[in-house]
C-alpha cells in the first residue's frame, strides 16, 4: 500500500504528527502513537494496518527520533484533532501501546471529540517524565520534576520513580538480566508505588472518557503490572457515572507486546513471534498462548472498528 502523507510541525501547526490519507473514501481517523517517530516503522505499519480497516490515521510523537517522553503538552492532540477535523472526519478515535496507552487514555479524559480509545498495556495514573539521552552511559533516566504531560504549560501530578539517576537505569538492568528479559521494570514500579501510593490527583479520570473504550493487558508484562491497573480502572468507572463503554481483553500469557497479531506481522513478515521471544523470556515458555493471545487481540480490535 503506497501512503498518501502530510507532515505536521510543532512550530507551524502546533504538533509534530503525519496525516495517512486512506485511498479508500472513510470519515474516520484514528491518532496512533505506536512508534518513536511520526513515520518510523512501526509507526508506518500501524497506520497501514489501521488503514486496512477503513481509518485515516494521525501519527504523533514527541518530535522527531525522540525516544523519551517528558513534558508533553496534552494541548497538542486539541490542535491535531482541529486538523483531523478540517480534512472532513466526523469519527476520531486514538490508539497508544505502552507508555502511549497511559497517554492516550488521558488525552481521551480530557477531549471529548475522541470516541473511540484503545490503550494497550496502559498503567492508570501519570508516569514521570523518562529522559534517553545516554548520560552517563545510562539509557534511560528520570526527568527530574517532569511529568510524562503537562496541561497549559504546567506537569500534571504524577508517580515519581522509586530511584532516581544512574541507579534508576541500573535497577531496571539488574532486573531484566535476572529474568532474563529484554527490559523489565516491574519491580520498579512496585517499589515506587510502595515508597508513594497512587494519590488521587495523579489517577487518569478514565470516567471522563467517551464513546468506547478497549482496555488490553497480560499477567506476564514484565515492564509494569498492567492488568492490576486496567483493573483499578474498572473499579473505577464501576463506581462512578461515565457516559462510555468499554472492554477489558486481559490474558494470562501475551508479554509487553500485546498487539494485534496482523498488525505485528505487518511489522516483521517473517520471524514476528520470534522478535517476541527474543524480547521476553515468558514468550520462550509460551510461544502459542502469546500467539493466540494476539490473534483474540486482532479480532477484537477488528470488531471494534467495524462497529465505529
Amino acid at each position: 500500500m503506497k501512503l498518501q502523507r502530510e507532515y505536521f510541525s510543532v512550530i507551524k501547526d502546533g504538533f509534530f504528527g503525519a496525516y495517512f490519507q486512506n485511498t479508500k473514501q472513510t470519515e474516520r481517523c484514528i491518532i496512533a502513537m505506536l512508534g518513536d517517530d511520526t513515520d518510523d516503522y512501526m509507526a508506518l505499519t500501524g497506520a497501514k494496518w489501521l488503514m486496512r480497516h477503513g481509518c485515516n490515521v494521525m501519527t504523533m510523537a514527541p518530535s522527531k527520533k525522540d525516544y523519551g517522553h517528558h513534558s508533553y503538552p496534552l494541548e497538542r492532540f486539541e490542535k491535531a484533532i482541529a486538523v483531523i477535523r478540517q480534512k472532513g472526519n466526523t469519527k476520531i478515535g486514538i490508539v497508544g501501546a505502552s507508555t502511549t496507552g497511559m497517554l492516550a487514555l488521558v488525552a481521551a479524559s480530557y477531549y471529548h471529540d475522541i470516541s473511540l480509545t484503545i490503550a494497550m498495556t496502559p498503567c492508570d495514573f501519570v508516569m514521570e517524565g523518562f529522559v534517553r539521552d545516554g548520560k552517563d552511559g545510562m539509557k534511560e533516566r528520570p526527568a527530574d520534576g517532569e511529568s510524562i504531560v503537562t496541561v497549559g504549560g504546567k506537569p500534571l501530578p504524577y508517580l515519581p520513580y522509586a530511584y532516581r539517576h544512574p541507579r534508576y537505569w541500573q535497577m531496571i538492568q539488574k532486573e531484566s538480566k535476572k529474568g532474563g528479559d529484554m527490559v523489565a521494570s516491574r519491580k520498579m514500579f512496585e517499589e515506587s508505588e510502595r515508597l508513594h501510593p497512587v494519590q488521587e490527583e495523579e489517577k487518569i479520570k478514565v470516567e471522563n472518557i467517551c464513546g468506547k473504550i478497549l482496555f488490553v493487558g497480560a499477567e506476564d508484562d514484565v515492564l509494569w503490572d498492567t492488568c492490576k491497573y486496567i483493573r483499578r480502572m474498572d473499579e473505577r468507572l464501576k463506581s462512578m457515572p461515565h457516559e462510555s463503554e468499554y472492554e477489558l481483553a486481559l490474558y494470562p500469557h501475551g508479554t509487553h507486546f500485546v498487539f494485534p497479531e496482523g498488525m505485528l506481522r505487518m511489522m516483521l513478515p517473517v520471524g514476528s513471534g520470534l522478535l517476541v521471544r527474543c524480547a521476553f523470556r515468558a514468550a520462550k515458555l509460551h510461544p502459542k498462548e502469546c500467539r493466540a493471545t494476539r490473534m483474540d487481540i486482532d479480532n477484537k480490535v477488528t470488531r471494534i472498528l467495524q462497529d465505529w
